[in-house]
């Protein structure tokens, strides 16, 4: 790792801060080893009534003193938040990583998806660190987003989660037709049977004139193509072989809010 140039002291005090208070599971005992893997002395050990980020953060000063550089400390942070940790609690993962990053926002640096150090443009105020650690969410709610997109992927949308965000968001829809249908059908099987062309289950219109008969046909080829192309593939990739930048997911949110949209006045006209 090239040098990392030394962190302003309230970075370092509220990135100790983070990561001794956001996890109940960072005990002393924990950040005591991972300071001792990453080659950085736990200078306060000894002091049993100190509070843990107390101790963390005066670590984090004498290493800085000491070596004149914080590469032992990114080192830290990817220990601690090293994947394998958080295997069964992805929620805390990526609420202290969104922590974390909004701190190193400050020094023009992130821990990206695959838990590597990377130059950011700085940040300087706080309306910054939003943008920067909650960028995706950010940029939906301008574009006017319907609301389910952030109710099935909140978590991940505050961890700029591009994959885990359309795949949940997508899973999202396919159950919302499923509850609207009050059927059980999935995938394309599920789209063909209640936007039917004769006798539907759902109407998004008044499915009178050939116009809007032609409209409900799209509506459904177009779910089709979205379960098609996003959800069938996404459950069955691993996520290091799907490639997809923000722009993308933006996308591709967008069109699920659509649907959404269309579907908050759909009628059921028969039952599944």
């Amino acid at each position: 790792m090239a040098k990392v140039n030394i962190f302003k002291a309230s970075t370092l005090e509220m990135l100790a801060n983070a990561i001794a208070d956001t996890d109940p599971a960072i005990t002393g005992s924990v950040i005591h080893r991972m300071l001792l893997q990453s080659q950085i002395e736990d200078v306060s050990y000894n002091e049993q009534f100190l509070a843990k980020r107390k101790k963390l953060f005066n670590a984090f000063v004498d290493y800085q003193n000491k070596n004149q550089c914080a590469n032992n400390i990114i080192l830290f942070i990817q220990n601690i938040l090293s994947p394998q940790r958080y295997v069964d609690n992805a929620e805390m993962y990526h609420k202290v990583k969104s922590e974390v990053n909004k701190q190193l926002a400050f020094e023009g640096l992130s821990i990206n998806e695959s838990n590597q150090i990377v130059a950011i443009e700085k940040a300087s105020k706080i309306s910054d660190v939003q943008i920067k650690v909650d960028g995706l969410k950010a940029k939906l709610v301008e574009q006017g987003a319907h609301q389910l997109v952030f109710s099935y992927c909140n978590a991940e949308l505050l961890a700029n989660n591009y994959f885990h965000s359309v795949l949940e968001s997508s899973k999202g829809l396919v159950k919302r037709i499923q509850d609207l249908a009050g059927v059980t059908y999935d995938g394309q099987n599920l789209m063909e049977k209640v936007f039917k062309d004769d006798e539907p289950i759902l109407i998004i219109n008044n499915f009178q004139s050939k116009s809007e008969k032609d409209e409900h046909r799209g509506f459904r080829n177009l779910l089709i193509g979205i379960v098609a192309m996003f959800r069938n593939p996404a459950s069955h990739e691993l996520k290091v072989e799907w490639n997809m930048s923000e722009q993308d997911a933006l996308d591709i949110l967008a069109m699920i809010s659509y649907c959404h949209r269309r579907l908050d006045n759909a009628q059921r006209i028969r039952l599944g």
